[in-house]
């Protein structure tokens, strides 16, 4: 039989259902993974934004176009959410939840609604086999933090952390040539004390080049610097989640610093890494965001530089304590959202550009349009008109669509 792994939404998911296509491989099923022909889906879905939940959704139908015979089971933060909705929809036989991923393959051949309360363990899943060049590692679950905008907290628990030595394990044992270390909140990790800063300590010896999914930007200390500088290849990539430029909104989200302390953490990354990559996400349109804060968000941005930029309107999420304010006319976000993405484009552009002629490490993942296609250390992406099949150094020749046209160097 013929099975298919569907997922939408955060890396921590890609692992779930990189762990969840691995077991089906074992039960003798032949897998794959997205939208393709299979006899059982399983599809895992995501809540973090209304527009996310409502794709979670309409991937039911999706699936039902390719297969109107398949059997479908439904997991994740959309189905943690309303598994009543997940579950009235014609082929879906078992909705699950975001809790307890690990029991799915046990409940094919059954129906029904399993969706579990959260939970307080960190829930260990078998690592996936990876023929992929970038593989993700998870090391956390949950959120403490209860940003007034984020529904997730109360859909993946409070957090916590995996055992170092089995995180540790993981990474090395990985085939991939590189490894994103992940999580729901992965800044929160504290494994009985040990920080993130100690898991780097303790896989400073691997050849892979390692990297990390989104960060607080609370995480950048002189001992974590100091720990990613042990790692013979990190990637000096840190993606600090921002969310507004503005201290008055950053106070109504409930996050926990001022634009100045993320700025003095910038600093300090870009002191250890003077190269690095900064990326980040911000919300436009949150409920009480005026012109001029959105002018200070946009001052914010150009001071910081960012090299890249998710940046997404604001989305009501009901259990939210943001809910309960008046929401912003979706005209005043569409039009914030367009001048935002402008600006993240040319300074995307501009950080790129300072690469021309410097040599960066390429990992090759695809064959596209003629030209091999990877990532930098620094998270640019690279297309060489040569073949590449491992890791190698390569000279930035020219801006190309979204990256650099790069060649192998001498």
């Amino acid at each position: 039989m013929k099975a298919s792994v569907f997922t939408l939404g955060c890396k921590v998911n890609e692992c779930e259902s990189a762990s969840l296509a691995e077991g089906l491989a074992r039960q003798g099923f032949e897998v794959s993974e997205g939208l393709v022909y299979a006899d059982l889906y399983i599809l895992n879905t995501c809540a973090v934004t209304g527009e996310a939940e409502k794709k979670s959704r309409q991937a039911v139908e999706r699936i039902r176009k390719v297969n109107p015979n398949a059997k479908i089971i439904v997991c994740g933060c959309a189905a943690q959410k309303t598994p009543e909705v997940f579950y009235k929809k014609e082929n879906v036989v078992v909705v699950k939840g975001a809790m307890g991923k690990g029991e799915i393959l046990d409940l094919i051949g059954k129906e029904g609604i399993f969706a579990d309360t959260v939970s307080c363990e960190f829930e260990e899943l078998p690592p996936p086999k990876t023929l992929k060049t970038r593989a993700f590692v998870r090391i956390q679950d949950g959120c403490n933090r209860f940003c007034s905008y984020c529904i997730i907290p109360w859909l993946r628990g409070r957090s916590r952390s995996r055992n170092l030595e089995s995180a540790a394990e993981e990474i090395l044992s990985s085939k991939a040539e590189e490894v994103v270390i992940t999580g729901i909140d992965v800044s929160a990790y504290n494994d009985h004390g040990r920080d993130l800063a100690d898991l780097l300590l303790a896989i400073n010896h691997t050849d892979k080049r390692i990297r990390f999914g989104s960060l607080e930007a609370s995480v950048i200390t002189e001992k974590f610097l100091q720990a990613a500088k042990t790692i013979p290849d990190f990637a000096p990539h840190f993606h600090l989640s921002l969310q507004s430029g503005s201290a008055e909104v950053l106070r109504k989200m409930n996050r926990h610093y001022s634009p100045e302390e993320y700025a003095e953490k910038v600093r300090l990354a870009r002191s250890y890494f003077p190269d690095c990559a900064i990326t980040t996400d911000i919300i436009v349109g949150f409920p009480t965001e005026t012109e001029q804060n959105f002018e200070e968000t946009l001052r914010f941005v150009e001071e910081i530089r960012f090299s890249a930029i998710h940046c997404f309107p604001y989305s009501k999420r009901t259990g939210t304590a943001a809910a309960k304010m008046q929401d912003l006319p979706k005209e005043i976000k569409s039009e914030r959202l367009h001048r935002l993405l402008s600006v993240a484009e040319k300074l995307h552009g501009e950080y790129i550009r300072k690469f021309i002629g410097k040599e960066l490490s390429f990992i090759p993942e695809e064959d596209k349009g003629g030209y091999t296609v990877g990532y930098s250390e620094n998270y640019i992406r690279l297309y060489s008109e040569g073949e590449i099949k491992q890791k190698c150094k390569v000279v930035a020749k020219q801006v190309f669509e979204d990256g650099l046209l790069v060649q192998l160097s001498d």
